[in-house]
């Protein structure tokens, strides 16, 4: 992302609302679109049968200076969609939503247009910081993240949850990576024990390329509940006029040719010269699909940075010549036919080592942090209403003192009404007939994590916006 929101140190006493213990509670909102539920296997995405290529825009109007859920606005939605469908895409990234509000309008008129949403759950308030990632991995984060997947997990164009993205944005804040891994774990594990779909859930990295692959490694590696089901990252490498190779594009398949899990670009879009989006041609080629699933373009919407594809006034819509440019190059590079080259069959990464790159702090290996205690009766009860984007906040509201979890703690643990895969990667339809099995919680060792040195006060939030 483009800018980050300053840290806000909120202390908070409110208690939380609590759902009816029961398995039977749903999401709150509910589809009436017919697209087709999108799945992993292998190495890529597959809306029944065929291979689903990612195409769209990332899509936060107003950006970080003015943070709003845009499926909540539904004359601003219903306004956009018209320029999605020029545009030809079937996806948009949402990073900021509402989770105390419905959706439906919005979300089925995407579902009509054949697009679907690839959505953030943290909020600025609600999220894991850089500079305190043990004291903000906490039961109140976790409750407003599971109440967005219970606002979202049933519709049938939600297309992923991103745990995070660019909370690593340097070599000096991968100790962040022990929590963002386990975020995903917590979140795979509350959706597998509330009977939703097997909804991918993964990590949006920034573009950095010192460690990089080491965290696609990590977010990879360990038992399949700690595993991610996909991996993206931002990439601006690639400006007008380049090439596959001039970019380095093609090294970058070379580097990712065995990895298992999805694998796309969650932004890309450079903006140094005059955007062609001559990317868009080798991304949807199959020099590139054996291991990419496609990409978002940055940014819809113009917000003072130079990468909007329109500007937006009021109900007023204008595209300026880089709308015109994608929607060229899209309807110019379709999909490759079949099923892209990509790998049925792979195998997890091995958690990369230690380096002046890579650190993991007091979690090392497949060792991750344990899930706050006060947050495992949501696994029961459910998340209960969400804080929407007025709440609190969370960031404060934990402790430096964070327990060990035991391998495959992150398991599903309680019989539900519909089926969900515990594994990374599995596959779901949208209708359930069977059962998920009941697994036991795992031992948890406490080991004290003591967070040492002193944080610079301007320190970033970890969860960046637009």
């Amino acid at each position: 992302m483009k800018a980050s929101f300053a840290a806000a140190s909120v202390a908070l006493s409110a208690s939380l609302a609590i759902a009816s213990p029961t398995l039977e509670a749903r999401a709150s909102g509910t589809s009436s679109g017919s697209l087709p539920t999108v799945t992993v296997k292998g190495n890529a995405f597959f809306a029944g049968n065929d291979r689903f290529y990612i195409r769209g825009v990332d899509y936060q109007p107003g950006g970080s200076s003015d943070a709003k859920d845009p499926l909540a606005d539904e004359a601003g939605c219903q306004r956009d969609i018209k320029y999605f469908k020029q545009l030809g895409i079937n996806t948009i990234r949402v990073y900021t939503v509402d989770n105390s509000v419905n959706h439906d309008t919005c979300m089925n008129a995407l579902a009509e247009a054949g697009i679907y949403v690839a959505l953030d759950v943290n909020t600025p308030l609600y999220s894991i910081r850089r500079d305190k990632p043990a004291i903000s991995y906490n039961a109140v984060y976790l409750q407003s993240l599971f109440a967005t997947v219970d606002a979202f997990a049933n519709y049938t164009n939600t297309l992923l949850f991103f745990s995070g993205n660019e909370v690593i944005n340097d070599g000096n804040t991968t100790d962040c990576a022990p929590y963002i891994k386990a975020v995903t774990r917590d979140l795979k594990q509350y959706r597998n024990n509330r009977g939703y779909r097997a909804i991918p859930i993964g990590y949006s990295a920034a573009d950095v390329s010192s460690n990089r692959y080491e965290t696609a490694q990590y977010m990879n590696c360990g038992t399949d509940d700690q595993r991610s089901d996909f991996f993206a990252f931002n990439d601006y490498s690639w400006c007008d006029p380049s090439s596959f190779t001039i970019s380095g594009w093609d090294q970058k398949v070379q580097t990712y040719s065995n990895y298992s899990l999805p694998l796309f670009l969650s932004e890309y879009g450079c903006n140094k010269n005059t955007r062609k989006f001559e990317e868009v041609s080798a991304l949807y080629n199959q020099e590139m699909t054996g291991v990419y699933s496609g990409g978002l373009v940055y940014e819809y919407s113009e917000e003072d940075s130079g990468y909007g594809l329109v500007t937006i006034s009021g109900s007023s819509v204008t595209p300026n010549d880089d709308f015109t440019y994608l929607q060229n190059a899209l309807a110019n590079n379709t999909a490759p036919s079949g099923d892209g080259g990509y790998h049925s069959d792979g195998t997890p990464s091995t958690c990369p080592p230690s380096s002046d790159t890579w650190n993991t702090g007091n979690f090392q290996g497949e060792d991750l942090p344990a899930m706050p205690s006060d947050a495992k009766k949501y696994m029961t009860s459910g998340a209960g209403t969400g804080p929407g984007l007025s709440g609190p906040g969370s960031q404060d509201a934990g402790t430096d003192n964070v327990a060990t979890a035991s391998a495959g703690s992150g398991s599903a643990t309680r019989t539900a009404s519909g089926s969900a895969s515990t594994g990374s990667g599995a596959s779901s339809s949208a209708t359930h007939s069977g059962a998920a099995s009941r697994v036991n919680m795992g031992e948890v060792s406490f080991a004290p994590l003591i967070m040492t040195g002193l944080v610079a006060l301007s320190t970033l939030l970890g969860a960046t916006l637009l």
